[in-house]
Formats: structure tokens, sequence, C-alpha cells
């Protein structure tokens, strides 16, 4: 069997095990490369059905191509969509692109107390996020199956270990459990199943006219496009090989402080 497709039993056993573990789960959607690989593989696990509905938290600052993508595969796939908003905080205009906020704290109350809203209101116990350990050195802290508390706060000193393929899924009553089945992928493998899946995405992740492209997508007024000529899967694969640079490096709030994306992930972060 050849890694990619090892890698994908991995996440297939890890989604399989999450349902047949926990009650009311709901799965993270970004709209970016990782979730959608992850949407993908959930179809797979699940023989084309995907048996817990996809949340969104919107910011309302997306870019406008990424909401309707969105929707566009919402429909096609006869998805559940629950769209998660801080309704409070963008009437008040407490954001960064009004300038009342600092970036991380626009991330905090607009992504991490709007996601904690939308998991009290429908009562989900444990979330499927499209996180890789290769992304930003925090979430290499993670485990396939990290518990959270009531609050969503996560300790990252006391995390349970996962030796052997051996997972605890038996947490207290009230924790909030947060589900990695992409957590071992690289960015060079999502693109790679990207090909060989043939998997639709965003076309942001292609260079334009300018000779720039999205390698992370956030939003609109916190991510910048990279200089690139790679307008195929194929061309992204061949650059990747050769770039020094870092996937998020195009993500602004990630240089606001050094342990902010640590700060805001032991909150409740996605």
């Amino acid at each position: 069997m050849d890694y990619l497709s090892k890698l994908e039993n991995q996440s297939v056993y890890i989604l399989r095990e999450a349902f047949n573990k926990f009650e009311n789960l709901a799965m993270l959607y970004s709209i970016g490369k990782d979730s959608t690989v992850l949407l993908w593989l959930a179809r797979k696990a699940f023989f084309g059905h995907v048996p817990f509905p996809l949340v969104h938290v919107d910011t309302t600052y997306k870019i406008p191509s990424m909401i309707e993508y969105r929707d566009r595969l919402v429909k096609e796939l006869n998805l559940k969509l629950v769209v998660g908003k801080n309704e409070v905080v963008l009437k008040s205009g407490v954001t960064f692109p009004n300038g009342r906020a600092t970036r991380v704290e626009c991330c905090g109350t607009l992504k991490k107390d709007a996601l904690k809203a939308v998991l009290d209101k429908h009562h989900y116990t444990g979330v499927i996020v499209g996180v890789r350990r290769d992304e930003e050195p925090t979430r290499a802290k993670e485990r396939y199956f990290s518990p959270r508390d009531k609050n969503m706060e996560w300790n990252v000193e006391d995390q349970p270990p996962e030796l052997w393929d051996q997972f605890k899924t038996d947490f207290e009553k009230g924790t909030h459990i947060r589900i990695h089945p992409l957590l071992h992928w690289t960015e060079l493998n999502i693109w790679e199943y990207i090909e060989r899946e043939n998997i639709p995405i965003v076309p942001l992740y292609f260079a334009n006219e300018k000779g720039e492209r999205y390698r992370s997508l956030g939003c609109a007024p916190c991510t910048f496009p990279i200089k690139s000529n790679a307008r195929t899967v194929r061309e992204i694969i061949e650059e990747l090989r050769q770039t020094k640079t870092s996937e998020r490096s195009g993500r602004a709030q990630d240089k606001e402080s050094e342990d902010a994306f640590e700060k805001l992930r032991r909150d409740g972060y996605m």
C-alpha cells in the first residue's frame, strides 16, 4: 500500500472511531484545502454520506469567492451546514478591520467565541477538525482525540498518550473532544491527495494573472497571497517540493505576538 493510501486509511479509521464513540458530532469547515480533504475523507468513511453537520464559523470577513464555493459545495453534496457568527461583536464593530481590536483579539471573538456559542447552542460534544501538526508549532502538541474542558479550554500539559494506535475515547462527562483525522498529514500530502482524488477546491489556491496565489486561506484583511506561477495542482506540488517558506507566511495574525496563537488554542481556538 502506498503512503497516501495509508494516510487515508488512518484518517477513515479515526472518523469511524469518533462516530462510534461520541454522540452529537460536528465537523468544522473552513472552506480551505484541509477541511475540503477532510470532507472528502468523511464521505469515503461513510459511503458517500456525511452523518454529521458541517459547522462554519463566519467572521463575515472571508473572501467572497470562499463563501460562494462553500454554498455551492453544500448544495451539490446535499450537506447540512450550520453557520455561526458572533453577532454581538459584529454589531458593535469591535474588530480588527474597524481598527478597534488587534488581529488576535478579533480572532478570539469572531472565531473562538463564535465557535463556543455554536457548540453550546447545538450541544455538540465532539468536533472534527482539519488540523495538521506540520502547519504550526502549537498544533504539533495535539492528539487525534484531544480533550477540552466544558469551557473549551485546552490543557496542553495533560494530553492522553496515543501509542500503537491505542486512543483514549472514554472521557469524563462534560469533556469537549476535538478529533483530528489529518494530524500526521503534511501540506504536500494534502495536495498529492487532491491530485489523486481530483478534489475540487477554491480557485484562490491557483496563481492569477498577477502571478499570485493563496497558500493558506483566512479572513481577507489578515490573509495575503504569495508570489507564484503555479496554476495547476501538479505545479503546486512541484513548487512545495522546492520552497522553504512556511505555509502560514501569508497569515498576518500569526506574526502579531510570539505566543498569541498558543494562547488562542489554549482558550479553545480551532
